[in-house]
């Protein structure tokens, strides 16, 4: 017999204003604690120096979250111009300086160079894996002798926002899955003839998520697991906004959540498929309460994710 779960089952996205000084795992118990909630994860890390939106999700979401996650990032931060330290961040220790200094307009004209793909280095102080050990340990062990391979990434946008003072500047960002915003300001720096580290870093979105739709963590302490923390969960669905989305009748989700196959091969149901093309994956619905992520392929649908709400 199995053992039934501790706490409530809670289900949907309930999205934080990360403040300094917690890790990521840290806030996923205090909510998990604070909602008395079953299961909760996260959609993308922040360190505990990064502030700035954590979408949670509970339950059911979880599934949804590598969605999230790949969604576009939205980053504003800070660089102090030449001082390179051990992790690229404020928490290191100074490795490197330099005298220069770099002018708003030789940043402006190098910010143009790190707009679409992008090749990267991350951060020695990353949680890559090198041989089954996560990049940090080996950096922490003193292991000079491993090298993480680069990597392309997505920036769509990289604005300057303000240049506090000569050392300082800010600097905004949307950029894809897998950017290290410490290597950016990094390979910034080298770019510009000199050297840096990022000293404030801030995340204020997360695909679908915004700061519109955050928390803060003593908000969240407040509430607990009264009626009000319900009217603050979004929809499952809400980290799915970018992909397409199929009604079914009440027959062919029951079949779907069974694990059955979908055939959709006459003119109606084609009809009803539109734009998706084999491999596409979607949300399959039944009078608007997901039943499935599913993918279409060969004229079957067939479900990649049953939710069970």
């Amino acid at each position: 017999m199995a053992r039934k779960k501790k706490g409530l089952p809670i289900h949907g996205w309930l999205v934080l204003d990360k403040p300094l000084g917690f890790s990521s795992t840290q806030l996923v118990g205090k909510a998990r604690r604070a909602l008395n909630a079953q299961k909760v994860g996260h959609g993308g890390t922040l360190d505990p120096l990064a502030s700035g939106l954590l979408p949670l999700a509970f339950g059911e979401a979880t599934k949804t979250v590598s969605y999230a996650m790949d969604g576009r990032k939205t980053y504003r931060f800070a660089v102090k111009w030449g001082e390179a330290t051990s992790t690229e961040d404020r928490e290191g220790e100074v490795i490197e300086t330099s005298p220069v200094r770099p002018q708003k307009k030789d940043i402006l004209q190098v910010l143009t160079n790190f707009v679409g793909d992008v090749e990267q280095v991350p951060p020695r102080y990353s949680a890559i894996k090198v041989d089954g050990k996560r990049a940090y340990d080996l950096a922490r062990d003193g292991d000079e002798e491993f090298e993480l391979k680069s990597r392309i990434v997505r920036i769509d946008r990289f604005d300057l926002v303000d240049m506090r003072n000569e050392d300082i500047a800010e600097f905004e960002v949307d950029c894809g899955k897998g950017t290290y915003i410490r290597s950016l300001g990094r390979d910034l720096a080298k770019a510009l003839g000199t050297c840096a580290h990022i000293i404030e870093l801030r995340r204020t979105r997360v695909g679908p998520f915004t700061l519109e739709h955050a928390i803060s963590l003593e908000s969240l302490e407040e509430i607990g697991h009264s009626p009000a923390a319900d009217e603050l969960l979004l929809p499952v669905e809400t980290a799915l906004d970018d992909i397409s989305a199929l009604a079914l009748s009440e027959t062919e989700a029951t079949r779907l959540r069974q694990g059955q196959v979908l055939s959709m091969i006459t003119r109606h149901d084609l009809d009803r498929i539109g734009d998706l093309v084999n491999g596409d994956v979607f949300l399959a619905t039944e009078n608007g309460t997901p039943v499935a992520l599913a993918r279409f392929e060969k004229g079957e649908v067939r479900s990649v994710r049953v939710l069970n709400l």
